[in-house]
């Protein structure tokens, strides 16, 4: 029996209230500054971040070319955590396969993204955990992606 592939999870300490980190996740406004990869910019086609609330996003990669993705929020509680799916889609909102978007053949169709916020102190910690494996992450360059992004996200909070 093959041993269960070891999803992504990452942790970042900001040294920022829980309040500011969270609102840079819930307004789109924030999340226009710092939520795609270097070199890159999202697009929000539609965004409502309440429970059920859905979005609409493309990150537009000058070398890759365009990224679409829809999701929807599952659980949104103020400050402390944010639960949304994100499925590859098109501009028209029509599913796409992995290997059209040049992500690994393993990757999922949906992926669920949980991000928890703690205090430590005067600062907070995020965990990021989504349902995709750390290999796929790596190999994609999503993980990395998330750490210059949760790089870009503390010099917003801390501005």
């Amino acid at each position: 029996m093959e041993q269960a592939k070891k999803e992504l999870k990452i942790s970042h300490l900001f040294d920022a209230p829980m309040e500011l980190v969270f609102q840079a996740w819930a307004d789109p406004e924030q999340l226009v500054q710092w939520y795609a990869p270097d070199g890159c910019t999202i697009e929000f086609k539609s965004i409502d971040i309440q429970e059920g609330g859905t979005f609409h996003s493309c990150i537009h990669d000058p070398v890759h070319g365009d990224c679409w993705v829809m999701g929807t929020y599952t659980r949104v509680r103020p400050s402390e955590e944010l639960v949304f799916s994100m499925i590859l889609t098109n501009e028209t909102g029509d599913d796409v396969t992995a290997a059209q978007t040049g992500k690994p053949e393993e990757w999922p169709k949906e992926i669920i993204t949980t991000v928890t916020l703690s205090p430590v102190g005067r600062q907070t910690k995020l965990v990021l955990h989504q349902t995709v494996s750390e290999e796929s992450a790596k190999q994609s360059g999503a993980y990395q992606s998330w750490i210059k992004m949760f790089n870009r996200l503390e010099n917003l909070v801390n501005s």
